[in-house]
């Protein structure tokens, strides 16, 4: 695509972006002239403005004799000429610190709100995914007549309580034989290897017990099931973006892609197969509210394997050579604090 522009119209659409990314405001030809550095007239800027236009990759809004970038611009312009700007030390110093939390979780939750804290909007990131959700330990405890706590140690050493509302009354005798059984046969196997083999070996078991494995094994594989998903921090960043900010549908579509995280999971899931940073602008991602938003994303990993995503969602009009770098720093640094958590 840079080929279909002379290097003074990409001198110009470059300095346009830059300044509408700084400002806000469509840019008029003199003011193009002065940031450009391109020794050129108001005449001969505006030539070249008219044709990026027709071209696609601005627009002019209909109060503003200036122009705009479109979609088709920013393309351009992170693909080609944009020159994107290192991380500070003190930046990457405070990555480093914050990304040294104990639990997988917690660094997770951590990445997310330093992508928002760093790039001033919306940091996401999608979890690990538990291929195989399995217990180290797992316990029954009695309630009441017809309520059992279920405690299941993950492997990771997490701890997860759920509970089970059963269908007849069970004494604490029979959910120690029930912890027991799975304790000896199952301990280390994954629930969906567990509900395999339950199915030959329930039938040597007494109904009632029977029927509580089968429950255990329904509710353990969704709660460790459960952290699978979105990490969304700094949501609220967006209603200061100039643009979303005074429109409130735009606003309302947006949220709901965050309450519902399904088109972002999508998203997510599909970045998570390519190399490094991915940029995802205005409709390219199918993420409503269209054209008004972009992402930035990389894949993040544990020994080398891909295990998730992360990335910032902000207004199209965002700096990029800025959020570019955050991203792929914080990909890097979560993934050697996941291996050597995993590997200590």
């Amino acid at each position: 695509m840079p080929g279909m522009l002379d290097h003074r119209a990409q001198q110009l659409l470059k300095a346009l972006v830059e300044r509408y990314i700084a400002e806000g405001q469509p840019v008029g030809s003199r003011v193009l002239s002065r940031q450009s550095g391109l020794e050129l007239s108001p005449a001969t800027i505006r030539n070249v403005m008219a044709d990026l236009e027709e071209m696609g990759f601005i627009a002019s809004p209909h109060t503003s004799a200036g122009r705009v970038p479109t979609p088709k611009g920013y393309r351009l312009f992170v693909d080609s000429l944009m020159v994107v700007q290192p991380l500070a030390d003190v930046e990457i110093s405070r990555l480093e610190g914050e990304l040294a939390a104990d639990r997988p979780q917690q660094l997770v939750s951590a990445a997310a709100n330093l992508l928002s804290q760093l790039s001033h909007f919306a940091g996401v990131v999608l979890t690990p995914r538990r291929r195989e959700a399995g217990f180290r330990h797992l316990e029954f405890l009695r309630l009441s007549e017809r309520r059992v706590l279920l405690i299941i140690v993950t492997p990771e050493g997490d701890v997860q309580n759920r509970i089970l509302h059963t269908d007849r009354p069970y004494g604490q005798a029979q959910l120690v034989e029930a912890t027991n059984f799975f304790n000896q046969h199952y301990a280390g196997a994954s629930f969906t290897s567990i509900r395999m083999r339950l199915a030959d070996e329930l039938t040597a078991l007494r109904e009632d017990v029977a029927t509580l494995m089968t429950a255990a094994v329904d509710v353990g594989e969704g709660a460790l099931n459960a952290d699978e998903g979105v990490v969304v921090a700094g949501e609220r960043n967006l209603l200061q973006s100039e643009g979303l900010a005074s429109n409130m549908e735009r606003l309302r579509r947006l949220f709901d892609v965050f309450e519902k995280k399904t088109s972002l999971l999508h998203l997510l899931d599909l970045s998570q197969r390519a190399e490094g940073v991915q940029i995802y602008i205005g409709g390219e991602s199918n993420l409503v509210p269209l054209d008004e938003m972009s992402i930035v994303t990389a894949p993040y990993t544990v020994d080398g394997q891909v295990i998730g995503t992360l990335g910032v969602i902000g207004p199209t009009r965002m700096a990029y050579e800025r959020v570019i770098p955050i991203v792929d720093v914080t990909a890097k640094l979560l993934s050697n604090a996941l291996t050597l958590q995993k590997n200590d």
